[in-house]
Order: C-alpha cells, then sequence, then structure tokens
C-alpha cells in the first residue's frame, strides 16, 4: 500500500506552488486594473475587480485544502 502521507505532502507542496503562481497573476491583473482606471477605462476596471475577488475566493479555499493535506 502506497503511503499516503508521501502522497499528501507532494499534493500539498504542488497546491502552494499553484497558490504562488495565483497570488502572481492577482498582483499583474491589480496594476492592469489601476491602469486601466488611471486610462479611464471604468469597464476594464470593474472587469478586473471582479476577476481579483474570484482568485480571492478562490486562494482561501485553496490553502484551506493545502491546509488540512498538511495536518493529515
Amino acid at each position: 500500500m502506497p503511503d499516503n502521507n508521501h502522497a499528501n505532502i507532494a499534493t500539498a507542496d504542488a497546491l502552494t506552488l499553484l497558490l504562488h503562481n495565483q497570488h502572481a497573476l492577482r498582483a499583474a491583473i491589480e496594476e492592469v486594473a489601476l491602469w486601466a482606471r488611471s486610462t479611464g477605462s471604468p469597464e476594464t476596471h470593474e472587469n478586473a475587480i471582479t476577476a481579483l475577488e474570484t482568485l480571492d475566493t478562490n486562494a482561501s479555499a485553496i490553502t484551506a485544502g493545502i491546509l488540512q493535506l498538511r495536518q493529515i
């Protein structure tokens, strides 16, 4: 039987890397949103803000999953 703990650690590590990528994408989208607002593109700004809210929600769920995997 495979060691489930090693699989959980590997999964948590992979999810952590994806979460770091998500944080980087969030920062880039936030920069674009600020640029869009400053150049007079309120629709683009609002669309970017909506995307940021989705990233934030999903980041919270991913973090909870990572913590759960690391406790097992």
